[in-house]
C-alpha cells in the first residue's frame, strides 16, 4: 500500500510540476518573435512604404508599416500576422493586396520587431483596437478589411466582432488555441493553464460583416476541418475557400490562392498575372546605422 501511495504522490507531483511549467513557458512556446534594432531600415523592392510608431496608454510602442498601391486606393487591409518572426519578413505579402489597389497596414505585436511592452492577451487586443481606431480616422469602416493569418486569425476575429469592417478574411484559422494545444497535451488542464485561449469560434458569432475563410487541405498544424467547423457557425455570411494541397505556410505559392484573393477583393474572377504576386518575390532588407 505504501508503495502505491508513494507512486501516486510522485505522479501527482510530476503532473503539477509540468502544469506549472506549461503555464509559465507557454509564451515562449506560442510566440516566436524576431527582434529588430531601433535603427533597422525596412526595404521592399517596388513597394511604397511608410514606417510608423504608436505609443499605447501603458507606454508601449507598437511599430508598424503602411504599404501603398501605385494608383488610387480602394481601402485598407489590416494584416494581422502569425506567431513568428517580424514584419520584416511578413511585409512581402503586402503585394498581394497593393496590386489590387489596397493600402496595407501591418504591425508587430508586443515583443516582436521594434515593438515594445509586456505581452498579454488583453494588451494585444487593446493595441489592435487602437490601431483600428487610427485607421478609422483616415477612412470609413466600409473601406477597412481585416485579414488574420494563423495566430492573427483569432485576434482578427475578435477585432471584427467589436467593429464593423467591410469584411473579415481568415487565413488558416484555428477553432480555439485550447483545441490546438489539446492535440499536443491531451491530459493537461488547459482550461486553467491557457493565457491565450483565443476562442475564435465564440467571437465569430458576433461578426456581422462578410467572412471569408482560406485554408489549405494539407495543413498539418491546423487541420482543414477546423475551417469547415468555423464556416458552419455563420454559414449565411461565410464562404470557405480551400487551397487543394496547400499546407500551413505555403498558400501564397498556389495560383488558386491568388485567384481566391482576386475574387474576394474584387468580387469578380479574372485572369491573374502571377508575375505581380508574391510567388516570385525575393525579400531583401537593408540595415543602416544612425549617424552620431
Amino acid at each position: 500500500m505504501q508503495y502505491w501511495i508513494s507512486t501516486i504522490l510522485l505522479v501527482l507531483a510530476i503532473y503539477i510540476a509540468v502544469s506549472v511549467a506549461l503555464y509559465y513557458l507557454q509564451d515562449y512556446m506560442l510566440f516566436k518573435p524576431e527582434k529588430l534594432p531601433k535603427n533597422f531600415q525596412f526595404h521592399y523592392d517596388n513597394q511604397l512604404t511608410k514606417e510608423y510608431n504608436l505609443e499605447t496608454r501603458d507606454g508601449a510602442i507598437i511599430n508598424g508599416l503602411r504599404f501603398y498601391p501605385k494608383g488610387e486606393s480602394k481601402g485598407v487591409v489590416l494584416y494581422l500576422k502569425g506567431n513568428s518572426k517580424s514584419i520584416k519578413g511578413w511585409g512581402k505579402f503586402a503585394v498581394d493586396f497593393t496590386r489590387h489597389g489596397y493600402n496595407v497596414a501591418m504591425i508587430d505585436y508586443r515583443g516582436f520587431g521594434k515593438s515594445t511592452g509586456k505581452r498579454s492577451h488583453k494588451a494585444i487586443k487593446r493595441d489592435l483596437q487602437e490601431i483600428y481606431n487610427k485607421l478609422k480616422e483616415r477612412t470609413s469602416e466600409d473601406n477597412i478589411i481585416i485579414y488574420g493569418r494563423s495566430l492573427g486569425s483569432g485576434f482578427a476575429t475578435k477585432l471584427a466582432s467589436l467593429n464593423n469592417p467591410r469584411m473579415l478574411i481568415l487565413d488558416a484559422p484555428y477553432y480555439s488555441l485550447k483545441k490546438v494545444a489539446a492535440r499536443y497535451a491531451p491530459f493537461m488542464p488547459l482550461s486553467l493553464l491557457m493565457k491565450y485561449p483565443m476562442p475564435t469560434y465564440k467571437w465569430l458569432k458576433y461578426v456581422n460583416c462578410p467572412i471569408h475563410i482560406i485554408h489549405g487541405t494539407k495543413d498539418k498544424l491546423i487541420p482543414f476541418k477546423t475551417s469547415v467547423k468555423l464556416a458552419q457557425i455563420k454559414p449565411e455570411t461565410t464562404k470557405l475557400h480551400s487551397v487543394l494541397g496547400g499546407g500551413h505556410k505555403n498558400l501564397n505559392n498556389y495560383e488558386s490562392y491568388h485567384k481566391m484573393l482576386d475574387e474576394i477583393l474584387n468580387n469578380e474572377p479574372k485572369t491573374i498575372d502571377l508575375e505581380t504576386t508574391s510567388i516570385n518575390v525575393i525579400h531583401s532588407s537593408k540595415k543602416s546605422k544612425k549617424k552620431a
